[in-house]
């Protein structure tokens, strides 16, 4: 397990920092007041991930691979990362939903019913606690798995 605890420290870090900026999305109103502008505004949190990404990977490289790492090498790692915040999905989405910001699914409902068209149905059937943890967990590594392929070509080093 010693093998991979920079990637479950930076998955933990990862996660962590996703619970932050949902506290900082509900600060702003994304997830009431502005909840129609949260699909856009939302996205930011790619630059986050990005570079989270980018120091575990150098992290990784520089302390336990002497500061050599191949291509695959940081690709493995950053899949590693990928699924430790996979694994983490459902409990963070407890905490998201339970303690940050627990009229979400409320709001999104009425939004997506009043102003993109959606039927009630349909959006709670996407707007729901069980539908979050899939695309969280779902998101996680197939987001992780591109991140990590294109962040390694980067910090790879001979």
């Amino acid at each position: 397990m010693k093998k991979y605890a920079t990637e479950v420290k930076w998955g933990v870090i990862f996660t962590v920092s996703a619970l932050l900026w949902m506290v900082v999305e509900k600060t702003l109103g994304w997830h009431d007041t502005h909840i129609d502008k949260h699909a856009i505004y939302t996205n930011f949190f790619a630059v986050i991930a990005i570079a989270l990404f980018v120091f575990a990977l150098i992290e990784k490289r520089n302390k336990d691979l002497g500061g050599k790492m191949t291509w695959v090498q940081g690709f493995v790692s950053g899949i590693i990362i990928s699924v430790v915040v996979a694994i983490l999905a459902p409990l963070s989405q407890y905490i998201t939903h339970e303690f940050i910001t627990p009229d979400y699914f409320q709001n999104a409902i009425t939004n997506a019913v009043e102003n993109a068209g959606m039927t009630q149905e349909n959006a709670e059937t996407f707007f729901n606690f069980k539908s979050y943890v899939i695309q969280a967990a779902f998101g996680a590594l197939g987001m992780g798995i591109v991140t990590s392929a294109i962040v390694a070509l980067f910090v790879r080093k001979k």
